[in-house]
């Protein structure tokens, strides 16, 4: 719904500021509005790809133009028409409309949501601005302007019955007419903005979660990082606009939908604040079950209210998150699915190494990197590759990219580095976990610091290997002193400088520490390791990826293989490839082809 809403509030947003215009040109045909309104959504659109910070300097001087014009329109109906309209605003009246309007007082609900979609709308784009910023500007400025605009046109209303429709034209002084439009229609673009940016913002982060197929992600500001633009939601967002303004041309149509889109979206959100009040805010269950019968009983009389439009109208927000929902929903049952296959399929270390003389196994300069979605065992597609080409890099490094559920994972927690098999083998598993607003293809130097982090654990394993020398070392010493003085001329103490040599010589006997001894060795093969690896890298590095098809069994159900067969295998044909989200260069890519049946 929260998708849809993205399609909806350009459309009505626009729309609705051009119809504005035929209370003045009477003689406009219905055709040049919505015209009109095609023109200005494409060229919103087409400049989504500056990003929001290349106009966003404009954003709240229009806001603020608008807000001081509607309710200083506001108190110039109030004093004009009805200065008794005040008393409106005591909810005694609401009460009162619905006992005698009953029924289709409850069915105008659908409509008087549309007043508050607006304020929703800033509460969608959290992630571009402070709470307190929010709580601030809304109750000192939006809200006291929106009560004065809303009451003068009810003061307009109650003079004049004629044209309900467009009253709030019509209550605009015919002196600035032409000015408030301009801002109306300005206003209207900046909404719109802000709810494409929501829409570019909720599909990154499901495309983290694997929620949603790989799509082209593009930070567009390098100072605040929540402002991206994804093309391919940008056009389709666009052509469902244009489809809806074309197809519908009413703004009642419209704004039903947009009233079922918005209410649902409110009602959702406070049954799932009510989780998080529960289990991230520690409050009792009973602060959260008040919370969600209050505010949810409010919403859901707003929410039933609208779904009574969903003929005429309301079915265009079912449809869209209809449709969203199943892409999702099966792409993530796919790609869930495929990794469980992985799992199931992981080939031990044990069956490879037994498997390398009968299948005649050589190791060829330079570095392997094979990506996989599992933390332990080796992929599937490993053994694949193994059994059909039996030849292996000098260096072999499989890497598994994470999304965690944390928004940022720094530099230094990135990498997760650890060793497959023997020292001899040069086999090293990487794990690089991301947040799901972490952009993995700015990581330009992403094979550098893999070799380094490689080489630091390389590092760290030889200190290791010193630090077990040493105990050794003293654990024989301490055993030789329970039964010699340490003064023995055969074995000098360290206390007489022989800590220092490799070798001591007392008489004609030649004594080797068992320290000394340890120390060397874990320092040659330490810097024996670290040089084959740097030469590894130097010989060129090379990135082995699978390109998997995944397949649904034969004995299973049909909607299963509609499911994995038609609309998961058409997503996986036309999301971006795994070589271009991680950011691989093509002219170093091997790809492992392989069919998953699931």
């Amino acid at each position: 719904m929260a998708i849809g809403d993205g399609v909806l509030t350009p459309t009505i947003s626009v729309l609705s500021a051009v119809s504005g215009v035929r209370v003045k040109l009477t003689h406009l045909h219905e055709n040049y509005v919505v015209a009109i309104s095609c023109i200005i959504l494409v060229g919103l659109f087409s400049l989504q790809h500056h990003g929001t910070h290349r106009v966003a300097f404009i954003f709240a001087p229009i806001v603020a133009a608008w807000l001081l014009c509607i309710s200083s329109i506001g108190v110039y109906n109030i004093a004009r028409w009805n200065p008794g309209i005040f008393r409106a605003i005591s909810p005694s009246y609401l009460v009162r409309f619905l006992r005698a309007t009953g029924v289709e007082g409850w069915v105008s609900l659908g409509g008087v949501v549309l007043c508050i979609t607006g304020a929703e709308t800033m509460f969608a784009d959290l992630g571009h601005f402070s709470p307190t910023s929010i709580k601030i500007a809304f109750s000192f400025l939006v809200y006291p302007c929106l009560v004065l605009a809303y009451m003068g046109e009810a003061a307009f209303l109650s003079r004049h019955h004629e044209d309900i429709q467009r009253s709030f034209y019509r209550a605009i002084p015919e002196a600035v007419f032409w000015p408030v439009f301009l801002v109306a229609t300005s206003a209207a673009v900046v909404g719109s903005q802000a709810a494409i940016s929501a829409t570019f913002s909720i599909v990154s982060q499901c495309c983290a979660l694997n929620c949603f197929p790989r799509v082209k992600i593009i930070h567009t500001s390098k100072k605040i990082y929540g402002q991206v633009y994804i093309p391919e939601v940008n056009w389709v967002l666009m052509c469902l606009c244009l489809a809806v303004t074309i197809g519908l041309r009413d703004t009642n149509k419209i704004g039903h939908a947009y009233g079922l889109a918005v209410s649902t979206v409110m009602f959702v959100t406070t049954c799932l604040m009510s989780l998080v009040m529960i289990i991230v805010w520690k409050q009792r269950m009973v602060w959260a079950t008040l919370f969600l019968v209050f505010f949810g009983s409010i919403e859901m009389l707003y929410v039933s209210a609208s779904t009574v439009k969903v003929p005429e109208g309301g079915w265009i927000p079912l449809s869209l998150s209809a449709v969203f929902m199943v892409i999702m929903y099966v792409w993530n049952y796919g790609t869930l699915k495929k990794h469980e296959f992985d799992l199931e399929n992981k080939v031990s270390m044990k069956r490879i190494l037994a498997l390398g003389p009968s299948l005649g196994m050589v190791r060829v300069p330079g570095i392997g990197l094979i990506y996989a979605d599992i933390v332990t065992g080796l992929p599937s597609i490993f053994g694949h590759f193994a059994t059909n080409l039996p030849a292996f890099h000098q260096v072999l490094v499989f890497v598994c990219v994470k999304s965690v559920q944390v928004p940022h994972v720094s530099d230094e927690e990135r990498f997760l580095v650890g060793r497959l098999g023997p020292e001899e083998f040069r086999m090293f598993r990487c794990v690089v976990r991301y947040g799901y607003r972490d952009l993995q293809q700015e990581n330009h130097d992403f094979e550098a610091q893999l070799v380094s982090r490689i080489l630091a654990f390389v590092e760290m394993e030889g200190e290791d290997c010193m630090v077990v020398s040493r105990g050794r070392y003293l654990s024989e010493l301490g055993a030789i002193s329970d039964g010699d003085s340490l003064s023995n001329p055969a074995l000098p103490s360290p206390a007489d400088g022989g800590g220092s040599p490799a070798h001591d010589r007392s008489g004609d006997i030649e004594v080797e520490k068992p320290e000394d001894r340890g120390l060397a060795e874990c320092s040659f093969i330490t810097k024996d390791e670290s040089v084959e690896i740097l030469r590894a890298r130097e010989s060129g590095v090379a990135y082995i990826l699978g390109r998997s098809h995944a397949k649904a069994k034969k004995s299973s159900p049909l909607i299963k293989k509609i499911a994995i067969n038609i609309i998961f295998g058409f997503l996986s044909k036309n999301c971006r490839g795994s070589e271009v989200v991680l950011n691989v260069p093509y002219s170093s890519v091997l790809e492992v082809g392989m069919v998953y049946y699931i």
